[in-house]
């Protein structure tokens, strides 16, 4: 269930380790400003982004060293993110801010609008 705010959201990546916490929050700021109706939700003590008739379509993980960037439909991109193979989810590993930044990661993210995503 959609919570009512990012506040959630927000204190949970806040707890994110400080190696990490550039990359988080860029990531928050980049998943709120490209998807509009951005909905959040925290499960598992990991951050959710999704849309009304979409589903949940991006999960945040921080890790110690790096950042983990789960597209639930991953799959159906083009190309899709590197990493995983059940399902649709696919994913990336991110160790840097430079890393977060890559043109293919903000075409991830804008693809991620368009693919039905984990309801």
């Amino acid at each position: 269930m959609p919570l009512d705010s990012h506040d959630e959201v927000g204190a949970l990546l806040g707890q994110a380790m400080a190696e990490v916490q550039p990359i988080v929050q860029y990531l928050d700021a980049l998943f709120r400003e490209q998807i509009e109706g951005l909905q959040y939700g925290v499960k598992w003590k990991k951050a959710h982004y999704g849309l009304p008739d979409a589903g949940w379509i991006i999960e945040l993980v921080p890790y110690l060293v790096s950042v983990n960037v789960v597209f639930f439909g991953g799959a159906d991109f083009d190309p899709p993110p590197p990493l995983g193979e059940t399902d649709r989810s696919r994913y990336v590993k991110l160790r840097t801010l430079d890393e977060a930044q890559a043109p293919e990661l903000l075409a991830w993210v804008q693809q991620a609008v368009d693919v039905p995503g984990w309801k």
